[in-house]
């Protein structure tokens, strides 16, 4: 029965392959074939990037966090700057 079924489908095969257009949709499926491998590809190495800026932005967070308990002045200067911009569009009204 297995051998009646591997003959069916070389039968089929062999059909498709002689069909007018089959070596044009084959070759398009050796192409989908190509892209989709380039994309599994590009899409490992942005799993990667994703990793490598997750692990970044934990280490700026732990520097802004020690860096704002160390330096009290600097908040101040930002603050007293966005203040003097923020009067002239009130000024203007």
């Amino acid at each position: 029965m297995l051998g009646k079924l591997a003959d069916l489908s070389e039968d089929a095969i062999q059909r498709l392959s002689d069909a007018p257009g089959a070596d044009r949709a084959l070759g398009a499926l050796n192409t989908l074939r190509d892209r989709m491998d380039e994309l599994q590809k590009r899409v490992r190495g942005l799993e990667d990037l994703e990793k490598r800026l997750t692990a970044l932005e934990r280490k700026v967070d732990k520097l802004s966090k020690g860096g704002s308990a160390s330096t009290g002045s600097r908040p101040s200067k930002k603050t007293t700057s966005t203040k003097s911009s923020g009067s002239s569009p009130a000024d203007k009204s």
